[in-house]
């Protein structure tokens, strides 16, 4: 990004700093240009400003982002089961075992080392680090469909749709046992779990709101094929809703009952099958639509349908 400088207007007089130029650079995230700021990224009449500074007319303003700096991890040529790809955003297919984010016991293989292969010298500096964003996660032995902002203003507008509940995320899974209603709503704050930090729960205090609509699609012996549509996207929501209501996911020794895989299953039978947004550059509604993987469909067929 090249420097922005001007002279303020008699107009923009009594303007905070901040506010002035989060209207002259709508392609930066809110978080991006308060961190430049804290840093020293403007200069007012040669003077670093603060955030807070009340411009004047006349002041002359310089303000340049720093240079992105590159992120620590290691770019790695693992094939990604690309959907769809333009200049601001890409959606990837996940395969289940699949890290998002390198993380203490996943320090490589992931899907961010992956990115950072495939994207080069595409990757934008969010928060002045040079990396591919990732918008919202999905776990390690979840599959799907994610998407990826390749630059600032791809990553704000995707996640302020997520914040207005516009963004579409629809799921399929496979619970144990068959719910009370074949379709519904479930509307039970998520939080870290007291007696577990490694785990989230249904709690009153310190808990953020979560929403989860499910719909039954097919009926088994002893286990149920649902639909699931998010409208938040709390850590493992699905998970920690479903077992909530006293059905959880197939495979989900967490949430579940821990046990030996279940019918060849390593980690929850939960696919991110849908997504749907409005494409931050075109204004257009898009929308995406994802095959249940292969571990998924073996272990339907091994169960036995109801009727």
């Amino acid at each position: 990004m090249n420097p922005l400088e001007c002279v303020v207007d008699a107009a923009s007089a009594g303007e905070r700093l901040d506010v002035f130029l989060s209207r002259l650079l709508p392609e930066l995230s809110r978080s991006s240009l308060q961190k430049a700021l804290t840093e020293g990224a403007a200069r007012i009449n040669d003077r670093t400003a603060s955030k807070n500074y009340r411009l004047r007319a006349g002041d002359r303003l310089v303000f340049e982002l720093p240079e992105a700096k590159p992120l620590c991890i290691e770019a790695q040529d693992i094939p990604l089961d690309i959907v769809y790809e333009d200049g601001d955003l890409l959606v990837v297919n996940k395969p289940k075992g699949m890290v998002v984010h390198p993380a203490p016991g996943n320090p490589d293989g992931t899907l961010v080392n992956a990115l950072l292969w495939h994207c080069g010298a595409s990757l934008s500096g969010i928060n002045g680090v040079l990396r591919p964003g990732i918008v919202h996660r999905i776990d390690k032995d979840t599959s799907g469909l994610l998407v990826v902002a390749k630059n600032d203003f791809a990553h704000r507008a995707l996640a302020e749709q997520i914040a207005a509940h516009t963004f579409l995320r629809e799921y399929r899974a496979v619970v144990t046992g068959h719910l009370r209603e074949d379709s519904g709503t479930v509307n039970a704050p998520i939080g870290r779990s007291p007696k577990d930090r490694k785990k989230m729960a249904v709690i009153d205090k310190n808990a953020k709101p979560a929403v989860t609509h499910y719909e039954t699609l097919e009926k088994y012996v002893g286990y149920a094929y649902i639909r699931c549509r998010l409208e938040t996207g709390r850590t493992h929501q699905i998970r920690v809703h479903m077992a909530y209501l006293g059905h959880p996911l197939a495979g989900d020794a967490v949430y579940g009952h821990p046990k030996p895989a279940e019918k060849g299953l390593c980690g929850q039978c939960l696919h991110a099958k849908q997504l749907g947004f409005t494409h931050p550059r075109t204004g257009a509604f898009v929308a995406f639509d994802s095959e249940l993987p292969a571990y998924f469909t073996k272990f339907q067929r091994s169960l036995t349908r109801e009727g």
